[in-house]
């Protein structure tokens, strides 16, 4: 083998490691999935849940082939009130005895010239599974203070109840939900 030969091969290989996509591990101490609805049209009320896990793959040299799974312990809602708590965890809502998990799997990812994108996927809620779509904006990425690498994205998703067969009437004003996704994944 001569010089030139081991120099292109060396210029491959880093070219090709290079356009791979990164995989994260979600931090669910440094994430946050919370959710509002608007409480008779007068305010909103606001919670989270406290329960979930995922991963996703990420390059910034190649956005668009980005994913991501999520699964959601749907008995950890918690909007800041037991017995609104207790409602909520009801079959007049998420019926988390019949339906323990709520699940996202990404299908596309669709980046714009201003920096934000869309993530498009399936959302299994309440045994029912629709196509959503989440407005998308990458927070940053770099090494953290413990020799590791982070990257971090927000988003917001509005989902209509009924779409996913809950049909509690809460009024006009409360017909949907918005979920506000702050995830941070620890690359692996």
């Amino acid at each position: 083998m001569n010089l030139k030969t081991i120099i292109a091969g060396t210029i491959l290989a880093s070219s090709i490691t290079s356009a791979q996509a990164a995989d994260y591990v979600i931090d669910t101490g440094h994430a946050f999935i919370n959710f509002r609805i608007q409480h008779l049209g007068y305010s909103w009320l606001e919670g989270r849940f406290n329960e979930f896990s995922g991963q996703f793959s990420y390059d910034a040299e190649q956005p668009e082939a980005s994913k991501i799974a999520v699964t959601i312990k749907t008995p950890s809602i918690d909007s800041n009130h037991a017995e609104r708590d207790k409602h909520l965890r009801g079959d007049d809502f998420l019926a988390v005895k019949a339906f323990p998990e709520a699940k996202f799997v990404s299908s596309s990812f669709t980046p714009a010239s201003d920096g934000s994108a869309v993530l498009s996927g399936n959302l299994t809620l309440h045994g029912v599974t629709k196509t959503i779509d989440i407005q998308v904006s990458k927070v940053g990425e770099g090494k953290d203070p413990w020799g590791g690498y982070r990257a971090g994205f927000s988003g917001t998703a509005q989902l209509n109840l009924k779409d996913f067969d809950i049909n509690y009437n809460l009024g006009p004003a409360s017909e949907s939900v918005y979920l506000d996704l702050n995830i941070e994944g620890v690359r692996q």
